[in-house]
């Protein structure tokens, strides 16, 4: 099969990743690619929302499937756009990636059908948000914009200054633009968070391993929101008790409430959860697969991914065992100085070979070009250094040992990646959700591993 992926970034490059292990993938294109990506895919320079550009590129290429990965090109209806020619895609078509594009659209669904999630209110005018934040008068008030907003449509207010400031850019200022003309106002949840991807085509929903990601620029989750700095998977916060009650309370109600409204869901859907003392609730969806969860989840997988995008296209996804290896991985985000603000680019990365790898250990390319045979910064997440391991402290000990050898002039990376994962797993070891007797497990630098 000669395959095409749409997109540029780490997630792209964890997929392409995945794909080629495929002994059907015969050839893999991509667009608009980036420098690593460049020596697994022959890279194109059509823009990832250039819908009649991708469109032409697919029939150029003759290709025999297309995978929508961003989530731009996805609520603009690329994937409607391609099947509209005889492709076979892997994405959802327009009327369901709404459930990523639009934060109200989600909210509602979730009321109207019972998912449990945070209350809110939505707004369009700043004078009567406002009003509804002083008189609700409890902090941190979670602020979101309706539309896009590349993963940082989020303020967490943490007082009534921050909360009237952030209304104000967003619906006044249009800080995102027309994605915040509208806004949610949402309660603050507690309690850990896990993101959980899934493949669904409607019918069947299979979730992956879980994962836990790390948003917050700096070490010990301060600094600015990001598009996220780190993960590691399995989250040892995801029960099989919970795994349990998510399958029965939210995914499945997700993918029957999305039927009954017209919109059927096919291609990966992430649910990015808040497990509260009252039970896993939905702090939103994406309509794809996240970055950098991706970068930890598939390189776990066992079955082939092309068997899986095939067999949601065709709608036979309850046919297919997704296996998945045991263990753990970790990916450490490596970004370039002053993400997630203003940063400079064309910096020379060092210490890649020309795969972009590093012994032992999978570098995806985020934010890269290559030049002259070099590697050179074209972002703000720049590297997305990843291991696997027997444990979750083997993982990320190589992860970081591959960061070492890496460097660039400003990059900077987080520490801590995976800290709170190993704090849970020590201070609960079936935290993993084997449900086995302690002797079935060896412990490991204080992490439990199932024998």
């Amino acid at each position: 099969m000669k395959i095409l992926v749409v997109g540029g970034g780490g997630r792209e490059h964890a997929i392409i990743a995945a794909l080629a292990k495929s002994p059907k993938a015969e050839k893999i294109y991509c667009t608009p690619g980036n420098g690593g990506i460049s020596a697994m895919a022959e890279c194109f320079d059509v823009g990832a929302t250039d819908i009649d550009g991708v469109v032409a590129l697919a029939k150029k290429l003759a290709v025999d499937l297309v995978v929508v990965a961003p989530d731009d090109p996805l609520v603009l209806g690329m994937v409607d756009a391609l099947q509209a020619e005889g492709f076979k895609t892997f994405g959802p078509k327009k009327a369901a990636a709404i459930i990523e594009g639009s934060k109200v659209f989600s909210k509602d669904l979730m009321k109207k059908y019972n998912i449990p999630t945070a209350g809110y209110e939505v707004f369009k005018d700043s004078e009567s948000a406002i009003a509804y934040v002083k008189k609700q008068n409890s902090y941190p008030a979670v602020i979101k914009a309706d539309g896009l907003a590349l993963g940082k449509g989020v303020i967490l207010a943490q007082n009534e200054e921050e909360a009237v400031e952030a209304i104000k850019e967003m619906i006044d200022g249009k800080k995102f633009g027309d994605s915040s003309t509208t806004i949610v106002v949402e309660e603050y949840l507690t309690g850990p968070e896990v993101s959980v991807l899934s493949f669904t085509d409607g019918k069947t929903v299979v979730p992956m391993l879980s994962s836990m990601d790390h948003k917050r620029a700096l070490d010990n989750d301060e600094g600015l929101n990001t598009g996220g700095m780190g993960t590691i998977s399995p989250n040892p916060c995801y029960t099989d008790e919970i795994a349990k009650e998510c399958m029965e309370k939210i995914f499945l109600p997700t993918i029957n409430a999305m039927n009954a409204e017209g919109r059927t869901f096919e291609g990966c859907l992430y649910f990015g959860l808040m497990i509260t003392p009252k039970g896993p609730k939905v702090i939103e969806y994406n309509c794809r697969f996240g970055d950098p969860e991706t970068q930890v989840v598939l390189p776990m997988l066992k079955t082939d991914l092309v068997d899986i995008m095939l067999a949601i296209y065709d709608h036979k996804l309850d046919e297919l065992d997704v296996e998945w290896s045991e263990g753990s991985c970790a990916c450490v985000i490596m970004a370039s100085g002053g993400y997630p603000l203003s940063y400079p680019k064309g910096i020379e990365i060092k210490g890649l070979d020309e795969k972009g790898q590093v012994d032992g250990v999978q570098v995806f390319h985020a934010g890269t070009k290559l030049e002259n045979g070099k590697f050179l910064t074209s972002g703000g997440r720049v590297l997305g250094v990843t291991a696997k391991g027997l444990t979750l402290n083997a993982a990320l000990e190589k992860a970081y040992a591959g960061v070492e050898k890496i460097t660039f002039e400003g990059a900077h990376y987080r520490k801590d990646i995976g800290k709170r994962a190993l704090k849970a797993l020590d201070s609960d070891p079936l935290h993993l959700g084997y449900k086995d007797d302690m002797e079935d497990y060896i412990e490991e630098n204080g992490v439990y591993l199932r024998q």
